[in-house]
């Protein structure tokens, strides 16, 4: 593809942040200067300092999108009314910003531990949204059982990714396992009064 026909309906930071995805992926990290991503791009690389300082930048801006993606899902997820649907619909746009914005920093964050390590782009931000999002989900009288299995679904979206690895998968396949095993894990409305229910038939004594 073209320079000129890559930038066609993509905003510039997000093709810098492609090419230069591409590029650490082709030949690591360290070995991929500005100077590269800029004569990938077929820009000047003043046109790229404009946008990003260093390399560094970059990789900062993947997690900055991400969780600002997750911060925006948070802000939607606390204005719907509750319902018994609400912790699905909240896995489904997770599922969604995972892969429009999460793909890529994970994947980066995998290959290059001591960059990310160095960076430390994320600094538990994402863990606390997650947490955030299930007491959303799960609402003020959820039980701590209901809380696990919300977290845990939020968390599994990511985990599929990580469990990709060395697997011949399309991103599609894995966003659709991804999905798949997080609805699984969301409690069934109903399912903690049943669960009461059952243990009270079996106690001692019960009629």
């Amino acid at each position: 593809m073209t320079a000129a026909g890559r930038r066609r309906g993509i905003d510039t930071r997000t093709e810098i942040r492609e090419v230069a995805l591409e590029l650490f992926t082709e030949q690591g990290y360290d070995a991929t200067s500005l100077r590269e991503i800029a004569e990938r791009l077929g820009i000047t690389k003043a046109a790229l300092y404009y946008h990003f300082k260093s390399k560094e930048d970059i990789v900062l801006s993947l997690f900055t999108t991400y969780l600002e993606a997750v911060d925006a899902l948070v802000e939607w997820a606390k204005e719907q009314p509750p319902g018994p649907d609400l912790a699905t619909r909240i896995v489904d746009r997770m599922v969604d910003v995972f892969i429009a914005e999460g793909m890529p920093a994970i994947r980066f964050a995998t290959a290059n531990h001591r960059v990310i390590h160095e960076l430390r782009p994320d600094k538990g931000g994402a863990l606390e949204k997650f947490a955030e999002l299930s007491e959303v989900m799960g609402g003020p009288d959820a039980t701590v059982e209901e809380k696990l299995r919300l977290r845990s679904a939020l968390l599994s979206v990511n985990l599929a990714l990580l469990a990709s690895r060395g697997l011949e998968v399309s991103d599609a396949e894995i966003a659709r396992v991804a999905r798949d095993i997080a609805h699984r894990l969301v409690p069934s409305p109903g399912a903690a009064d049943e669960a009461d229910e059952a243990d009270e038939a079996e106690a001692p004594g019960a009629a």
